[in-house]
Order: structure tokens, then C-alpha cells, then sequence
């Protein structure tokens, strides 16, 4: 069974809030706060397990209120709810530690969902905005530069880390059966590759991308 707490300045939007969540069976009590500090001054009354919250309220930053209660009630999950475009503040929102963005714009079912998914300990985003999240990351992924060794043969990258934990080049060629001077070899064109001048260089690369340990 659980608990929700409505923060919202306009007394019709909680009214409306208030009877969709008290359909829900699950939901055993819903209270309401009408401003930043009276949200923040009933959570320190009642424990409650999720807060409804308006991004905009008229005495604090949405904002604000959310980051105080991230670390104020850490046990308390936060969804927030905006009339204001979702790409535009649902990010911002979700790295200030809420559980999960609601447009107002949208249905009670989709309501109930959202508070149905942020109790049960998931984040609640809908489907547009999962998508378009999904298609920035990929294209973040594709945007990425490849590391620097990533050029690297799997024999000079298997020399590479032989250099980085530093090894000699004749202790490199007698543990892989190679001569000297064809380890000599590889590693110039490693240091090449790499563009790096020294075994240093080498090391420190491989200790900063945790290619060594």
C-alpha cells in the first residue's frame, strides 16, 4: 500500500489528481500542498512514498524542491508533472533525481501508469520521449571518437600492454616466441599509431582508459 503527496499551486488541478489516484486500490492515502514550502513542510510531517510534484510551483524552483528531497528523503520518489514541452525539461529533471517526467496533457490512465511504475521502483517516461532518449544515445554512441589503441593489430595491442606494465622488449619476445627485432618493431609502429614518443607515454594511456591495473 502507498502513499501520495500532490504538490501543485492551482486547487482544481490537485482536485482532479486527487480523484484519479483515489480509484486506485493501491494507493491508501493522497494528500495535497499548494507551494514549495508546504510540500517541503508535509514531507517532514508524514512519510509519504511518492511525490507529485508540478515543476513550477509559486514560492520555490521545481528544482530546487526536487534536489532538496533527493537528498533530504532519499526513500521518497519523486514523478514530476508539466504542462511545458518534454524534451525540453524531462532531461533536466531526470539528472536533478526525479523518477520519472508526466505531461499534463495527458490521459488518467496514463497517470495511473506512471504512478503505478515510479512506486513500484522503475522510472516513468513516455513512449516519445524513451525513443527520442534511445535515438540521442545512439547517436551519441556513432558521434563517439574510437579510442586511440583501437587501431592497434591484436598482436600490437597484446604488445602494447606488454610495454604498459613495463616489460622489456627482450622479455616481450621470449614470453611470445617472437625476436627481439620484430618486437622492436611492433612497438615503433605502436608508438607511431598511437602517436606517442616513449614506453611512458604508453603507460600512462593504459592506466588512464583502464587497460592496466
Amino acid at each position: 500500500m502507498s502513499t501520495v503527496l500532490i504538490a501543485d499551486d492551482h486547487a482544481v488541478v490537485r482536485a482532479g489528481y486527487r480523484q484519479f489516484l483515489e480509484t486506485e486500490p493501491a494507493i491508501t492515502a493522497v494528500g495535497e500542498a499548494r507551494s514549495g514550502n508546504a510540500t517541503l513542510a508535509e514531507l517532514r510531517r508524514t512519510p509519504w512514498d511518492l511525490l507529485l510534484m508540478d515543476i513550477h510551483m509559486p514560492d520555490r524552483s521545481g528544482i530546487d524542491i526536487l534536489r532538496h528531497v533527493s537528498l533530504s528523503y532519499p526513500a521518497v520518489r519523486v514523478l514530476i508533472m508539466s504542462g511545458l514541452p518534454e524534451e525540453q525539461y524531462a532531461r533536466s529533471v531526470l539528472r536533478a533525481g526525479a523518477h520519472g517526467y508526466l505531461s499534463k496533457g495527458g490521459s488518467p490512465e496514463e497517470l495511473l501508469r506512471a504512478v503505478r511504475q515510479v512506486l513500484s521502483g522503475s522510472r516513468y517516461v513516455s513512449d516519445a520521449l524513451a525513443e527520442s532518449m534511445a535515438a540521442q544515445l545512439e547517436r551519441s554512441k556513432q558521434q563517439a571518437p574510437s579510442p586511440c589503441h583501437s587501431g592497434l593489430t591484436a598482436r600490437e595491442f597484446q604488445v602494447f600492454r606488454k610495454l604498459a606494465i613495463g616489460a622489456s622488449v627482450g622479455g616481450i619476445a621470449r614470453e611470445l616466441s617472437l625476436s627481439a627485432k620484430t618486437v622492436s618493431s611492433y612497438r615503433s609502429r605502436i608508438l607511431e599509431k598511437m602517436t606517442f614518443e616513449s614506453n611512458a607515454d604508453v603507460t600512462a594511456y593504459a592506466l588512464r582508459n583502464g587497460l592496466i591495473q
